[in-house]
């Protein structure tokens, strides 16, 4: 598999992450050169200053982790995101919404953060391990009608991360073109091929460079 690094979203969102922990990620993933760097909103200046001159982008998270910020929130979240560097935005939907099939509301929110990122990568957070599959679908549908550009499983820190079947549910349901972001609990190599193999186009993960190094081992040996 080629090119891998260009997958992974190398991401530090504990709530304990301090600023030289950010640095080392931006300096990490310059070495790697990832996609991006997924960072807490607090950080995004910083990460936008370390990667400045580079090609790795700067990803933040909106509404995170819970999801349940008022639209308006979520919205200006973003615009703030986007004054201080963000290239890309990581939303969560409200969780409760879609439990109560209110995919309306679930798809008004998104294009508020979609108006908001000016042009720029929404990833919708589904939090895929509370969903259902119809639940899922109906997500993904709003996702890709209020213009985002990926659906994501998850926040990494609900009940659950990332599986095979909720990517195959997710590529399914958004076709070919819309962007599928695999996260939570991706830690290595033959986690992230497999997510890649069901049809995943991005990896969140913070073991970005432990799975790098697992496939230099396989693939340059």
């Amino acid at each position: 598999m080629e090119n891998l690094n260009k997958y992974i979203d190398h991401t530090a969102l504990k709530a304990t992450t301090t600023e030289e922990e950010i640095k080392k990620l931006c300096s990490e993933a310059k070495e790697y050169n990832f996609k991006s760097v997924c960072v807490n909103p607090a950080y995004v200046a910083l990460a936008s200053s370390e990667l400045s001159g580079s090609d790795v982008l700067v990803c933040t998270v909106i509404g995170f982790p819970l999801g349940a910020n008022t639209l308006e929130i979520k919205t200006l979240e973003t615009l703030d995101a986007v004054k201080n560097g963000a290239d890309e935005i990581d939303m969560v939907i409200n969780v409760g919404k879609a439990k109560e099939h209110n995919y309306k509301y679930i798809e008004e929110e998104i294009k508020a953060v979609v108006g908001a990122a000016g042009g720029r990568c929404v990833k919708v957070i589904l939090e895929t391990c509370y969903l259902s599959e119809d639940e899922k679908v109906a997500c993904c549908m709003a996702s890709k009608n209020a213009g985002a550009t990926f659906v994501k499983t998850s926040t990494g820190f609900g009940s659950g991360g990332a599986l095979v079947s909720d990517i195959i549910t997710m590529r399914n349901t958004v076709g070919p073109v819309m962007g599928v972001k695999a996260s939570g609990g991706i830690r290595t190599l033959a986690d992230a091929e497999a997510m890649v193999k069901a049809g995943a186009t991005r990896i969140g993960a913070s073991a970005g460079c432990a799975i790098m190094k697992e496939w230099e081992e396989k693939y340059n040996a």
